[in-house]
């Protein structure tokens, strides 16, 4: 019999034993490591405490120790939030802010006239140490009495101003400081909101750290807007006065230092009682903080300031901002080196007086009644370029410009969007689809009338501006991403967000990216080519940039069919859909309207075969609107606009579309309507009456043909004085549209 194998504790000893006890010894050696530092560590603890019971306080101390430490628990949460808030408007101060005036631009119009500057007349003034003493007091006195002894935040000033308030029951003082009122100049913008003023306080304290009082104080005059299309103290001073801003008598002082609460309606060209009453104040102000006594400021107050007599020549100053822009970003980009040119524009301003009237008219006539304030439109002439811009309603009160810069949802009108994909797709006005309830990922949109058609064709889907059927092609058919990238092709430069929620337009777009985009319908699916400058000369004469020369030629970005398809839609909008108020008279009209959520925004987009504009309507604060949609006030206003700016002009058929008037042969002003078998659509009948004779119109074409061959300003003529700018001759672009 064999004997069993042994067990391996009965295994000699060897190499595993010896193994198995090291592995012992270096267990025992962490547990005894690992309780004895845990010992340790009890005992320090222990140590500790019994230490800091000695610092333990008891009674009425113990709870002012407890509040005091919430206190700065929750101060440093909130001074983290503050920071993150701030970051972004730190992110201004890399640019070259200091430089911005460095350019010296005259502006002309699409004609050659004179309409404005922007650059260093900005920073035209006297050293700060050369300015009369009494200006310096009236805008200390009036602006901020502790400039040069609070650290860019004054909370006795604000406390201050918040009991008068209090006292009058509405906003009487403003607590910002010069140093704030900078920080908003130089960097932000006008827009009323939480976040605006805590980025402004981060920056004064930022210009503060950064530059001297002096320098703050010398920016604040150089920079502010005064009133009569001029930016400082020393421009106003000239325009105002006739005089050197070193010049000027106290009450010419006074007179100054009222502008910057609200120059537009305190500007002395305008509202000369209302200037000299603010001066008065302004006088008060040196009294009451003890700057001056009343006995020397009595003569100012016997014999007020008188100024130049001018007639008003409003400004487009929206426009002359964005342009201002456009010339620096093509010096960047190397287009050419100098710093003092001419720049011959785009704009109208026979347009541009009908635009900012139109969108004047409406607010005054309507926005009571709608709780509507502001309002902002685009023109753009087939071709591309702008010939009316619209920031806002008073340049004066806020220069921010909301046709450019202010991001708001489009509504229904970013639907052209997603059935120009949808046509690129290969669909067309007659592909039926449902209209009924869908829901995508747990959302469900509905109708403006919370009603269902059922089977409709996109035609009819898009004229009356339904909104399952966008949601439900974005769905199906097409997808988000497809949408956003046809958005971005046509011209919308904003950027977007691609989730479902998109085909009805709630990612927020600019005036300027819709009018963009809607001018790509007229010019037949390629791209619109906006733009501001048509030229920028040398003040020899040369021309450093010419548009029609230096930029590429238009790309398509429709396709011909989907153009067609489209322009049919779009133009049916106005005569049988949700835009029948913008509906201009003898001229065929094509266009979208939008009404954001709740009221917020409200859009028309629309073109003719000439012109594009994009209309806008809504509140700064976001405040909604009275039911306002986007087939009112939006759709009347470009009426308005669109009426006056096709009197006596050629008109433009709308591509693809036969006529150019809606339903009819154009022949000697007569429409005669026409309704084809089946369609959807049933346009009225239109008469155009003729403006100008043949021979007129030929005289006209001839004058027009003579101003296009004049050639440029040839090198080496004597520079031209700023006043004779007008009379100089400069050739307009090549291509360029037919003088009205």
């Amino acid at each position: 019999m064999q004997d069993e194998p042994q067990s391996s504790e009965e295994l000699p000893p060897g190499r595993p034993r010896k193994k198995r006890h090291i592995l012992l010894r270096i267990d025992s050696w962490i547990d005894s490591t690992v309780w004895n530092l845990g010992f340790r560590l009890g005992e320090i603890w222990e140590e500790i405490t019994i230490f800091s019971r000695k610092f333990r306080v008891r009674g009425w101390k113990r709870a002012v120790f407890e509040v005091a430490g919430e206190a700065m628990t929750l101060g440093t949460a909130g001074a983290v939030a503050l920071l993150a808030l701030a970051l972004p408007a730190f992110e201004e101060t890399k640019q070259d802010w200091r430089n911005r005036g460095d350019f010296a631009v005259t502006f002309l119009d699409r004609y050659g006239n004179v309409i404005g500057h922007r650059g260093i007349i900005h920073e035209d003034s006297v050293p700060i140490d050369e300015l009369p003493d009494h200006l310096i007091k009236a805008v200390l006195a009036t602006e901020d009495r502790r400039f040069f002894t609070h650290f860019g935040i004054d909370f006795m000033g604000l406390a201050r101003a918040l009991n008068e308030n209090a006292k009058a029951g509405g906003v009487v003082q403003g607590g910002s400081t010069l140093t704030q009122q900078l920080a908003k100049n130089l960097f932000l913008t006008n827009e009323r909101s939480l976040e605006r003023k805590i980025k402004e306080a981060f920056l004064s304290l930022w210009l503060e750290a950064n530059l001297s009082k002096k320098e703050i104080l010398s920016l604040y005059l150089d920079r502010a807007y005064m009133g009569g299309g001029t930016f400082g103290a020393a421009a106003a001073a000239q325009f105002y006065f006739g005089k050197n801003i070193a010049e000027v008598n106290l009450a010419e002082s006074a007179m100054l230092a009222g502008l910057f609460k609200a120059p537009a309606k305190y500007a002395p060209h305008v509202n000369l009682p209302a200037a000299r009453a603010r001066a008065n104040e302004v006088l008060s102000n040196l009294v009451q903080s003890g700057m001056m006594s009343e006995g020397q400021v009595i003569g100012a107050r016997r014999n007020p300031a008188t100024v130049m007599d001018r007639a008003e020549a409003k400004a487009p100053d929206f426009f002359l901002d964005w342009a201002f822009d456009e010339v620096q970003h093509l010096a960047d980009a190397g287009r050419f080196r100098e710093h003092s040119v001419i720049v011959r524009t785009t704009i109208d301003t026979g347009l541009q007086q009908a635009a900012e009237a139109a969108m004047e008219s409406s607010l005054r006539e309507y926005g009571e009644g709608y709780k509507v304030k502001q309002g902002s439109l685009v023109m753009i002439e087939n071709g591309g370029a702008v010939r009316a811009m619209v920031g806002g309603r008073d340049y004066g009160e806020s220069q921010f410009n909301r046709a450019t810069r202010a991001l708001r949802q489009p509504g229904s009108s970013f639907k052209l969007y997603t059935y120009a994909a949808a046509m690129e797709s290969g669909m067309t006005p007659e592909t039926v689809i449902s209209d009924a309830p869908i829901t995508w990922n747990g959302w469900s949109p509905q109708n403006y009338g919370r009603s269902y058609k059922g089977k409709v064709t996109l035609m009819t889907a898009m004229s009356q501006s339904l909104n399952t059927v966008p949601v439900r092609l974005a769905k199906e058919k097409l997808g988000t991403k497809a949408i956003v990238e046809m958005a971005k092709a046509m011209g919308i430069e904003t950027p977007l967000r691609s989730d479902k929620t998109v085909p009805l337009g709630t990612s927020e777009v600019t005036v300027l990216d819709q009018a963009t985009a809607y001018a790509v319908m007229p010019a037949g699916g390629m791209q619109s080519r906006r733009h501001g400058i048509s030229q920028v000369l040398g003040y020899g004469g040369e021309v450093l940039y010419d548009f029609q020369r230096d930029e590429p030629p238009a790309k398509r970005v429709l396709s011909e069919d989907a153009t067609k398809s489209m322009n049919r839609i779009l133009t049916t909008i106005p005569y049988n859909g949700t835009a029948r108020r913008a509906a201009v008279e003898g001229v065929l009209t094509g266009g979208k309207t939008g009404t954001s959520q709740s009221y917020r925004d409200a859009w028309f987009v629309g073109f003719t075969g000439n012109y594009t504009a994009a209309v806008w309507f809504g509140n700064d604060d976001f405040t909604p609107m009275k039911e306002m949609t986007g087939g009112t006030l939006p759709a009347m206003t470009f009426k308005k606009l669109m009426d006056y700016a096709h009197q006596g002009i050629e008109l433009r058929p709308i591509p693809f579309i036969d006529n150019p008037l809606p339903g009819g042969d154009h022949k000697g002003g007569q429409a005669v309507a026409k309704k084809e078998e089946g369609s959807e659509t049933d346009l009225p009948a239109l008469i155009r009456p003729r403006s100008l004779s043949a021979e007129s119109t030929r005289v006209l074409r001839q004058i027009a043909k003579d101003l296009k061959a004049a050639g440029p300003l040839l090198p080496g003529t004597p520079k031209v004085a700023e006043a004779d700018v007008t009379e100089a001759v400069i050739k307009p672009a090549a291509g360029g549209t037919e003088t009205r």
